[in-house]
């Protein structure tokens, strides 16, 4: 797994070999940040990545030049995997949060510019995330979530559904947050 593009490009996450995560594809990342590069100012991006992971999208954000990202992922060997892998490649625009997503999405008071959510496929309240990201507040007037999920979902008619891309197996809904 690498860096695609930006200040970190090609500088390679390794992780070890037993964290339980699916982590996206280089070329689905690839894809979705050229789709981004047309929407978003990423030198003014606050940024939440839900499910963290690996950090690969983190990492990508940071690399692009994002002003802030905050990892959530609930195990505590892929906060510290992400935390070690910032300071080796000394990035600190990105702060790695140990906490569960939906007590997160709950209690967290900050606002976002972009929250990416790659969830695993078969978390048991996936389909409520798009509606609890909107009644949590967390998007900015405007903002954009990004939604990984498997292809048995269609939030097409969610009231803020803006696109949905397939790579593969991997796809990503958009919802942007309306303003005002």
């Amino acid at each position: 797994m690498r860096i695609v593009s930006g200040k970190y490009r090609g500088r390679k996450l390794v992780p070890p070999a037993n964290l339980p995560v699916r982590p996206t594809t280089d070329y689905a990342k690839e894809s979705l940040f050229n789709i981004l590069v047309n929407w978003v100012d990423y030198e003014t991006l606050e940024v939440l990545d839900l499910f963290s992971g690996t950090g690969s999208i983190a990492f990508e954000f940071a690399s692009r030049g994002a002003r802030s990202v905050m990892a959530v992922d609930a195990n505590p060997r892929c906060i510290e995997f992400i935390r070690k892998s910032a300071t080796e490649f000394g990035i600190t625009e990105i702060e790695a949060v140990r906490t569960n997503a939906f007590v997160f999405l709950k209690h967290m008071k900050a606002k976002y510019d972009l929250i990416f959510a790659d969830p695993p496929y078969d978390l048991k309240d996936l389909d409520r995330i798009p509606d609890l990201v909107v009644e949590s507040g967390l998007l900015k007037p405007e903002g954009l979530l990004i939604l990984e999920h498997p292809a048995s979902y269609d939030w097409s008619e969610h009231a803020t559904f803006s696109r949905h891309r397939n790579y593969g197996k991997v796809n990503f809904t958009f919802f942007e947050q309306p303003n005002g």
